[in-house]
């Protein structure tokens, strides 16, 4: 009789040969078609780095922290072109961002945990800088702030003396098209900082930095009411997606 009838004499597959195939892998045709990609991208970034990433690569990689099994391009393509770039993916609610199929509350508030440590290296750059000679990185802070937001903020740097950076504060948030701005609280605030000086900043969610009849008579109102404080307003920034106006640029105060 043939040993190979009986179970008990068959052919047995040892622990260490199955491990083996394990480690090997599956075969090369029942691989995710992502296979070893992410390895990749890490290495063009840690080799030539985030200059040589495209905002959908970036994205991806920031999903690699929620989705550990998942092939996170499709999903960062979707989110960019729903948004139209990475800071606008950054800068979205996260009722926004949930909309988009395939992101759940979890990515949205990592995204978002992101965006805010990304502005606080911003706004930590600024500290103990005169920042009427830092104006380019005061722009760069107000677009990443505010650029994408659906709805009017409006805002006000604190300075001292020295023109260094007391406090920025969002003072109000209004509708798409309006924020009600109360000149005394302003004055109040600046007060109760000791700021010697101020820069006003608005975004647009319309898209278009254009300051309306509206923006400069406001500004005028908070200058008049600063003045006799010997409160100097440098300027009233209006920040649009893709652009800013700078009503002192524009000879409008």
């Amino acid at each position: 009789m043939d040993d190979t009838s009986d179970p008990a004499k068959a052919p047995q597959i040892g622990i260490a040969e199955t491990t083996a195939k394990t480690r090997r892998g599956a075969p090369a045709a029942e691989r995710p078609h992502y296979h070893g990609h992410r390895d990749r991208l890490r290495d063009k970034f840690s080799e030539h780095g985030a200059g040589s990433l495209a905002d959908y690569e970036l994205l991806e990689m920031l999903l690699f922290r929620v989705y550990r099994q998942k092939d996170t391009k499709p999903l960062a393509k979707a989110l960019i072109r729903e948004f139209g770039s990475l800071a606008g993916v950054l800068s979205a609610p996260v009722n926004r961002l949930t909309e988009i199929a395939g992101i759940g509350p979890q990515a949205a508030l990592d995204l978002k945990i992101i965006h805010a440590a990304g502005l606080a290296l911003a706004q930590g750059n600024l500290q103990k800088r005169t920042l009427l000679g830092s104006w380019s990185q005061v722009l760069e802070y107000c677009h990443a702030a505010m650029a994408h937001e659906t709805r009017e903020q409006f805002r006000i740097l604190f300075l001292d003396k020295r023109n260094q950076l007391i406090k920025d504060e969002v003072q109000q948030t209004g509708t798409v098209d309006h924020t009600p701005v109360y000149p005394r609280e302003v004055a109040r605030r600046a007060l109760e900082l000791a700021a010697t000086a101020i820069i006003l900043v608005h975004n647009h969610p319309s898209g278009d930095p254009t300051p309306s009849r509206a923006d400069i008579e406001m500004t005028h109102k908070i200058m008049e009411t600063l003045t006799p404080l010997g409160i100097q307003v440098h300027d009233h920034m209006i920040i649009g997606r893709d652009g800013h106006a700078s009503l002192k640029g524009l000879q409008l105060i």
